[in-house]
């Protein structure tokens, strides 16, 4: 049928929606990380438990079951020793010429903007158990030095 003969109430043309991806792998968290879950999935219950409309309702638990399922799933990584880079570790690297200090989170936790990691970041994977001084090999050309680690606060 001709997108002319529908009604502007028809559903079928809008775009579905989704449910929100989940990280493959384990779901590990430092305790800020936890910390940051449990507030998100409790901010989400407590707009369930309110007359929200329709569409609203529907987000709201399209984003309450990815944030149940990632608090039901956390692993809290264990605790640092700040002697190799870790999860829950403030890693600072020399990249080429370029200084830059990065914190390694969990997923969920992770923000760019922040200097915050994943992981499961390529850039982590290469960083992930070496220790001070160490040179680690990362993509195809290309070396980090790890120049300092410390455990970050939570």
């Amino acid at each position: 049928m001709s997108v002319a003969f529908r009604r502007e109430s028809d559903e079928e043309h809008l775009e579905p929606k989704f449910e929100l991806p989940i990280p493959p792998g384990p779901n590990l968290v430092t305790r800020r990380g936890l910390s940051l879950i449990e507030q998100r999935n409790a901010e989400l219950e407590g707009r369930l438990a309110a007359e929200l409309p329709e569409d609203e309702r529907k987000a709201v638990l399209r984003d309450a079951r990815y944030w149940r399922q990632r608090l039901a799933s956390a692993q809290l990584a264990p605790t640092p020793d700040g002697e190799t880079v870790a999860i829950g570790t403030r890693v600072t690297i020399l990249q080429g010429k370029t200084r830059k200090t990065l914190e390694i989170v969990g997923h969920d936790e992770a923000d760019p903007a922040e200097k915050r990691i994943t992981f499961a970041s390529p850039l982590a994977r290469a960083m992930l158990g070496a220790n001070v001084g160490e040179v680690v090999d990362y993509r195809d050309d290309e070396t980090i030095e790890i120049v300092a680690i410390e455990v970050r606060p939570d």
